[in-house]
């Protein structure tokens, strides 16, 4: 699997441990929210914007400044939250950013509420289309959907990559032109794509790496933190090698007429 807190089979103390206070639990960076926000030319002057799965917010708190209006963060876990309630007062924009514990297979909101829809990196906990198509009926018309999601780059990648993750059935990875399909089929136009560059993935991969070795003095016997961290460094191990066949791709679409 993705190992995203996010998306966990299985969520312990260790595993939060893990993730508690890193920048990202997931690829991502600044500037690919910035390219993939400043694509959306017909939003309002402050629009109402739903942040899902949004961890401990780094792309939240960006797309709060960018706008200037409204954005609701949810994800499953309260410690996270609690993360980006802080940042956001550190950076003076906390009446920006209402933080809620909730899932995105269930939202707490009502319908026709977002001008903006966001997700990078949680949409595959879902699938891509189950996603797009639940999340829909939340945006007001003319509304967008951005999302980040891991595809194959390629129509035939390697074995190796293949064999990886057929271990994580949870991700099931698609070709972007059969996502650009679904996007058309759910009722969008699919306005631009773009795929997220290397070092997106250390963005993320770096501060974990470093995490786990402070983690390792203290569970170095623990057989929960050793399985994680294999897992871990087997999945980085796998993108250096395999990075040509897969990664995150971002979508911008907007809802139909």
């Amino acid at each position: 699997m993705i190992v995203d807190v996010k998306g966990a089979r299985m969520v312990s103390d260790v595993f939060i441990e893990m993730f508690d206070r890193l920048p990202r639990q997931g690829p991502g960076k600044n500037e690919c929210t910035k390219k993939a926000f400043e694509i959306l030319s017909e939003l309002p002057e402050r629009p109402h914007i739903l942040d899902i799965g949004c961890g401990s917010g780094m792309q939240t708190l960006l797309l709060a400044q960018l706008s200037g209006g409204k954005v609701d963060a949810l994800d499953l876990y309260r410690i996270f939250l609690d993360d980006l309630n802080e940042r956001a007062m550190k950076k003076g924009i906390s009446d920006n950013i209402r933080t809620c514990v909730g899932s995105m297979t269930d939202l707490p909101y009502e319908k026709d509420s977002f001008d903006l829809i966001w997700a990078e990196g949680s949409i595959y906990i879902m699938g891509f289309k189950e996603g797009v198509s639940y999340w829909k009926q939340f945006l007001k018309n003319k509304g967008y959907i951005c999302v980040s999601e891991i595809n194959w780059l390629k129509d035939n990648p390697s074995e190796k990559a293949i064999s990886y993750w057929n271990n994580y059935p949870e991700v099931s990875m698609k070709t972007v032109e059969e996502n650009k399909e679904t996007i058309s089929e759910i009722g969008f136009d699919c306005i631009d794509i773009f795929i997220l560059p290397e070092s997106a993935w250390w963005d993320y991969y770096h501060p974990l790496e470093l995490r786990l070795e402070e983690m390792k003095k203290k569970y170095s016997e623990n057989a929960e933190f050793n399985e994680f961290s294999k897992e871990i460094y087997e999945e980085m191990e796998i993108y250096k090698e395999c990075s040509d066949d897969y990664g995150y791709v971002f979508y911008i679409m907007k809802k139909k007429e």
